[in-house]
């Protein structure tokens, strides 16, 4: 079905800027960038999946039955995204907050073209349909700049001007209002999220990504498009892995900022790995991923691998733990992310009554923001990030929006809260207003 060549490559670093500028030709992209980051289950540094040779889009109505038909008649690679509002799927739930991106809620195509880098080794699978264009492509690739320019000149729409969807105040007392739902019993702890947009804006998406890869450097970057609308994602957090029959989750809850001084650093890393509310916080999102887990697990197979560890980022230190399970060989991989979709750490727990609760209070549909971009093989593996950290447009409607929030729990002080935000949203303003 498909024919693979594998290359050996004298600079992948300076491949990778090349193989992206010369994918921007196609209306299907997907592009998963590690940036070389230490991990213990990372399977490539890099992957390029193009052109739509087959593809499904839905809503989120029996969104994963019809994802499982896919995936099992297809028995090839296929890449995509999920929306958080696939949770109407599986519960009793709705979306009906605002939504100016208007992205579809599920998304997969069967790429012509597949590029694979690990260290320097290029892997290149193209459907046989098309396996007569690999050399031809590889030397058009070769043709690309290694330069990327990315000053305002790059933005042809002018100044960017970021908008709140609520402001300050109004934050504050939603976040009161959680906390009462907290001290009600209704639920321990709930993810709350606010949109920044941009109306009547355009921005270059492919400078715009590298801009942002290039502040945070995280490990599951992603740029995505899907004719005018697109994801640029500078996601440190995976959602959702599999190898085998092994089930592997990695939730991110603890969020402390970095210092230019080594010594200060060191003293924050310090402080957030000893700090009880931010430790609570993840320990409750590990119950709640090891319950999900428990749902496709064989008896006795889900086990804690790290809790509360401190992994550093460029822009921020984050608190990360690690859930591993096994299934049964034959369970379908689709099965699985659809009884621990969406994450526990974009929600909260108890998972259900937190949904319902966040759908209440947040202003913005959240769509693609808190959903997942990953790939299904022909093996019935999958790896799956979590999108955050990102900027959607829709440059159709001329539309930006970034998403950020936190985890609220009995201890939250809302005024911290909101600084927390901001941090998170730090890279994301520097790319679109330049400060």
């Amino acid at each position: 079905m498909r024919t693979t060549k594998t290359y050996i490559l004298d600079n992948p670093s300076q491949f990778k800027v090349k193989l992206l500028q010369w994918a921007q030709q196609f209306d299907e992209i997907i592009w998963l960038d590690s940036n070389d980051y230490k991990q213990k289950y990372a399977s490539y540094d890099a992957i390029l999946a193009v052109d739509a040779f087959t593809s499904i889009q839905t809503d989120y109505y029996s969104c994963f039955d019809k994802l499982k038909e896919y995936q099992e008649q297809t028995k090839d690679w296929i890449f995509g995204y999920l929306s958080y509002d696939l949770k109407n799927d599986t519960e009793n739930l709705v979306s009906k907050n605002f939504d100016r991106l208007d992205f579809p809620d599920l998304y997969f195509f069967q790429p012509k073209k597949i590029f694979f880098l690990k260290g320097n080794v290029l892997r290149i699978e193209y459907l046989r349909m098309v396996d007569d264009e690999i050399e031809e492509d590889q030397k058009l690739i070769d043709t690309f700049s290694t330069t990327i320019k990315v000053s305002d000149e790059d933005n042809p729409c002018g100044k960017i001007k970021i908008s709140l969807r609520i402001t300050k105040d109004v934050y504050r007392q939603k976040i009161e209002q959680m906390l009462q739902h907290i001290h009600r019993g209704d639920i321990y702890e709930a993810n709350f999220c606010q949109e920044f947009f941009a109306e009547n804006s355009c921005i270059a998406p492919l400078e715009t990504y590298h801009h942002l890869n290039q502040i945070s450097e995280p490990p599951f970057a992603t740029f995505f498009r899907r004719n005018q609308q697109y994801l640029l994602s500078a996601s440190p957090e995976r959602y959702l892995k599999k190898e085998g029959n092994r089930i592997i989750s990695q939730p991110i809850k603890g969020t402390a900022k970095r210092a230019k001084d080594i010594e200060k650093d060191r003293r924050l890393i310090k402080t957030l790995e000893n700090d009880p509310k931010e430790r609570s916080e993840n320990v409750m999102i590990v119950d709640l991923v090891r319950n999900d887990l428990s749902r496709t697990a064989l008896k006795g197979s889900v086990k804690v691998e790290e809790l509360c560890k401190i992994y550093t980022f460029p822009q921020v230190h984050q608190m990360i733990s690690t859930v591993v399970s096994n299934v049964e060989v034959n369970t379908s991989p689709v099965d699985v992310i659809r009884t621990t979709f969406p994450m526990g750490s974009m929600t909260g727990a108890p998972k259900i009554s937190a949904m319902k609760i966040i759908e209440e209070l947040e202003e913005s549909k959240r769509g693609l923001y808190s959903g997942a971009v990953g790939y299904f093989t022909p093996e019935n593996d999958f790896d799956f990030n979590v999108v955050i950290r990102s900027i959607l447009y829709n440059e159709e409607n001329q539309y930006i929006s970034y998403t950020v929030g936190g985890a609220i729990t009995a201890k939250s002080d809302p005024d911290k809260e909101y600084e927390e935000c901001l941090l998170k949203a730090k890279a994301m303003r520097e790319v679109l207003e330049g400060v």
